[in-house]
């Protein structure tokens, strides 16, 4: 099924797992994307840009200027209608006067918002996850090289995005195969060949959700030192006398479990529950997503199918939130 055939909902669905594999939303602050979110308002001569990520059920920024929150709903997102044509600039010379958004709260409220351009970030499989946007409060409309200077800043945010994920991946790979004496670590080559005939095995991921507000909230030290507390929390759901173990993936919130024998759903359900009691205590809401290999299937892509069950645990969990 194409992206241009499939439904509405499996497009979002493909949409929100491409978003997901980036692990940025809820990321802590970057100078770089701080940066980049002053130099769109300078060349643009706007007092307010941001770099919108849209997820399930809000619209979360990972820089702004101009702004208190953090983010908003997201139906009340300009950017949730940017995204919708992903190779196009949506300019909206008065929200005030289209009858799309002039009773967002972004219009209606103190900011009291005008004018709005905002330009995709667009994935190299064409899924629009997000936007560079400039806003005033003054009807307007850019020029000719602005439009060219935002379409440029979305690629330059891309590009950093990527290389994020390329770098998560990498540190996630690496806790995977930090114990060299696992049967895993020692099939796995460092070009990830597949063996038809390696041992059957568990990956298991075990994600800190809203990890920026946690920050805010605790402080960073203070996060960083109910991160590391985990560790024998979590060690004690896993048997290491038959290779199991348990790793932080670094700079990440993150723990990731390599899991063998017969028992590794009897220990992925222990992680999830010790990852529902510790976030209980602690006042963290922390998810699992879990994937067996299949015979021949190379561990990069286990650990991609422990993604995507990820993304369904957070899915279940904004259902949930929707209908409390």
């Amino acid at each position: 099924m194409t992206a241009s055939t499939a439904s509405p909902s499996a497009q979002e669905q493909q949409r929100q797992r491409a978003l997901d594999r980036y692990h940025v939303v809820d990321s802590l602050p970057a100078t770089v994307y701080d940066d980049l979110v002053q130099v769109a308002a300078a060349l643009c001569g706007t007092p307010i840009a941001v770099v919108s990520l849209i997820d399930r059920d809000r619209q979360w920024f990972k820089a702004r200027l101009g702004l208190e929150d953090h983010e908003t709903t997201r139906d009340t997102a300009v950017c949730d209608h940017a995204i919708r044509q992903p190779d196009e600039l949506l300019e909206v010379q008065d929200l005030s006067e289209d009858a799309r958004f002039n009773d967002f709260p972004i219009v209606t409220g103190d900011l009291k918002a005008r004018f709005y351009a905002g330009m995709p970030l667009v994935t190299g499989e064409g899924e629009a996850i997000g936007t560079v946007c400039v806003v005033d409060t003054q009807p307007r409309r850019l020029n000719g090289q602005q439009k060219a200077s935002l379409r440029s800043l979305a690629r330059v945010t891309m590009a950093l995005l990527d290389a994020h994920r390329a770098h998560h991946d990498v540190q996630a790979l690496a806790a995977l195969q930090s114990d060299t004496s696992s049967p895993v670590s020692a099939a796995v080559s460092a070009a990830d060949k597949p063996d038809a005939t390696g041992p059957v095995y568990t990956v298991a991921i075990i994600e800190v959700q809203g990890m920026a507000e946690a920050a805010r909230r605790l402080g960073d030290r203070a996060l960083e030192r109910q991160l590391q507390a985990w560790a024998p929390d979590f060690d004690a759901c896993v048997k290491a006398a038959q290779g199991d173990h348990v790793s932080r993936v670094t700079d990440s919130p993150e723990y990731i479990a390599l899991l063998h024998g017969d028992s590794r759903e009897d220990c992925v359900e222990a992680l999830r529950q010790q990852a529902k009691r510790v976030g209980q205590r602690d006042g963290l809401s922390l998810l699992v997503g879990a994937a067996t290999a299949s015979p021949g299937e190379v561990l990069h892509r286990v650990y991609l199918r422990a993604e995507e069950d990820l993304s369904l645990q957070k899915d279940i969990a904004a259902n949930a939130r929707a209908a409390a």
